[in-house]
């Protein structure tokens, strides 16, 4: 077990902030976002071999525009730190709902990144990025959007650039 440092935590806090955006990039489809959390020569294997990553964010960019919405939840982070590099095991639940010739479908997953990553300059990005799928749960939607609960929650999330969090509303 490692003993984070008092000079390590302004690293730590940029790492974590980092990975966050990753989960932003995703969610909000915001292929910038993504692009911008990997060093140009990144590899990403989501568990069916090594690509590249900034091909990847593009790819997945499309592939989620075609959901009706996702939710990425980052909870534990690991995070060792040496020098300009770093290792992170970050825990990960994912939530997708998709169109089906059965009606909207979930898809949740559960998961791990262990993330290799490089601090140049001021700016930490990743370097190298493995998936680990821990588990997963299918089925029928269960997502409601009017009713007693939530006709009064008009602002919903939405893709780049539409999202509140970008549009200020």
């Amino acid at each position: 077990m490692s003993v984070v440092r008092p000079d390590q935590v302004a690293d730590r806090l940029a790492i974590a902030d980092l990975l966050c955006r990753y989960a932003r990039g995703i969610d909000r489809c915001d292929e910038g976002v993504l692009r911008a959390v990997w060093w140009p020569e990144a590899k990403a294997d989501y568990g069916s071999g090594e690509v590249d990553a900034l091909a990847w964010s593009g790819d997945v960019v499309t592939a989620l525009s075609a959901m009706r919405r996702t939710q990425h939840f980052l909870g534990n982070m690991i995070i060792e730190i040496d020098g300009t590099s770093a290792e992170a095991e970050t825990y990960c639940r994912a939530w997708h709902e998709v169109d089906s010739a059965d009606g909207p479908q979930e898809m949740e997953v559960g998961g791990r990144y262990l993330d290799r990553l490089e601090r140049r300059g001021d700016e930490w990005r990743i370097l190298h990025r493995r998936y680990v799928l821990d588990w997963s749960r299918n089925g029928p939607s269960t997502a409601r959007w009017d009713g007693p609960l939530y006709d009064g929650l008009r602002r919903r999330g939405a893709r780049a650039p539409h999202d509140p969090s970008m549009t200020g509303e």
